[in-house]
């Protein structure tokens, strides 16, 4: 049986103090099991990045564990979660963040350079070709289309052969056309690689393209689906969200004046 990749145990996670502050993640629980592609959704304000931050170790939570493998992330210090992320974790955001004066090759090959790491150019191509692009090594971020963009930063974090790879909302700005390619080689990533992938999104038919969804509201988890299509998505989103918009009307209306 496959092991856990990422293990999160009872995190909350908080911002601010006293009657301003605002609790994101309310005692979450949920096991990421090498070799899977989870989704993750929720409505609006359900915590989702957050979610996917305290687990990619991108911040910390104010209480509970986050274990990648059989290391506990939340009692590392800054530089030695930096050194792990670099390692063994990749993240790939909606805005792609790519530096606008470095090429696609360039960009590509970064983390390894941050790691102090010389990268092989071949290295770089066949992750480049991977993902379609190998033709385009030489282009800045600004001749690139926003799926082409997204493309070079999924190659950007295969780089390295992470553990895990977190996506948060990587097809948010694409066309249905690219978002479609893209989440193909999410796909692939763990059929053909065996990694591990966890992904936000608010797209049932990208979730669809997942082995199980995972389903957040305020700051809770509110079940799960396994392999569905996206209209069974669809549909516990949508009750998701009636039931979020009742408990604010009901929040609202016993406020005091």
């Amino acid at each position: 049986m496959a092991s856990d990749a990422i293990d999160v145990r009872d995190v909350s996670r908080r911002y601010g103090t006293g009657d301003g502050g605002v609790r994101a993640l309310d005692g979450v629980s949920l096991a990421f099991r090498a070799g899977t592609f989870t989704a993750v959704m929720g409505p609006s304000g359900s915590g989702k990045s957050t979610l996917l931050q305290c687990a990619a170790g991108l911040d910390r939570p104010t209480s509970g564990s986050v274990r990648l493998g059989g290391t506990e992330l939340t009692g590392l210090s800054e530089r030695r979660l930096t050194l792990l992320r670099r390692e063994r974790i990749g993240f790939v955001f909606q805005a792609f963040n790519l530096l606008p004066s470095l090429t696609a090759e360039q960009n590509v090959a970064l983390p390894l350079r941050l790691a102090g790491r010389r990268p092989k150019r071949s290295e770089v191509r066949e992750v480049l070709r991977r993902v379609g692009l190998a033709d385009r090594a030489w282009h800045r971020p600004s001749e690139l289309s926003g799926g082409q963009q997204q493309r070079i930063a999924l190659a950007r974090a295969l780089i390295t052969r992470p553990e895990v790879l977190f996506a948060d909302e990587p097809t948010g700005a694409l066309d249905s056309t690219t978002g479609r390619q893209v989440l193909a080689l999410l796909r692939e990533m763990v059929d053909a690689d065996g990694g591990t992938l966890v992904m936000v999104t608010h797209d049932p038919v990208a979730a669809a393209y997942a082995d199980r969804v995972v389903f957040l509201v305020d700051g809770r988890v509110h079940g799960e689906l396994p392999g569905s299509s996206a209209g069974d998505i669809a549909a516990r989103m949508t009750s998701l969200e009636t039931r979020a918009t009742s408990l604010e009307t009901r929040d609202a209306e016993a406020a005091p004046c």
